[in-house]
């Protein structure tokens, strides 16, 4: 089964995919791991991205598409993947069709975690992490046992992500709407796209999505 996985930063791809990885022995495939591996790699197409990006030019489709195509060449037929940031557009919606079909492949659901703005921007300028074990805390939802101390290592050290403010995930939304709008039509006229709740607890987003591939 191959999926989709869209949302905006902090929403909770990132723990959802590994959750299916887990259960499922699916593949998650990020676009911008997947480049970085192939330029440390020095594959043939991670050497033409290479260039681009050492030049400080934009890797096209084709180029990220050969990526993606390499990487399911060394999967199992059977194994299932989960695509997250990509494709971003129309274009590299009709390219995906053609990767995926070459190899005779189809996607079986766009998965969107749908969010509340205003409770995201909560849920990701609230959290923090211990500066020793990368423990994750959150300001309302999960504060250390003992104020100041982390409960899995007992360091007194805390630390923020920079970005992690109001202005950025709000400016994170903006750009992720921009970027979805275009190919949540194409999905969505073939009837495989699903929206989940992603403002519930990690497990009931697990379950929401577990409940979707049993579909």
């Amino acid at each position: 089964m191959d999926i989709i996985l869209l949302g905006p930063p902090g929403a909770g791809k990132g723990t959802q995919a590994g959750r299916l990885e887990d259960e499922h022995a699916m593949v998650q495939l990020s676009t911008g791991d997947m480049l970085r591996a192939a330029v440390k790699a020095g594959t043939e197409v991670g050497l033409k991205a290479k260039s681009l990006m050492d030049a400080g030019e934009l890797v096209p489709d084709e180029v990220v598409s050969g990526i993606i195509g390499d990487k399911l060449d060394e999967l199992g037929p059977d194994q299932g993947v989960i695509f997250d940031g990509y494709p971003r557009t129309a274009a590299q919606a009709v390219s995906l069709d053609e990767i995926l079909s070459a190899r005779g492949r189809k996607l079986s659901y766009v998965i969107e975690l749908a969010v509340d703005e205003d409770a995201l921007v909560e849920r990701i300028t609230g959290r923090f992490t211990c500066g020793n074990c990368g423990a994750g805390y959150h300001d309302k939802f999960k504060q250390p046992a003992q104020e100041g101390v982390c409960d899995e290592c007992g360091s007194t050290e805390f630390k923020r992500r920079p970005d992690d403010n109001e202005e950025t995930v709000r400016t994170r939304m903006q750009e992720y709407r921009g970027k979805t709008a275009p190919i949540l039509p194409i999905y969505e006229k073939r009837g495989i796209v699903r929206k989940v709740d992603g403002m519930g607890s990690m497990a009931q987003v697990t379950d929401a999505i577990e409940a979707v591939l049993k579909t």
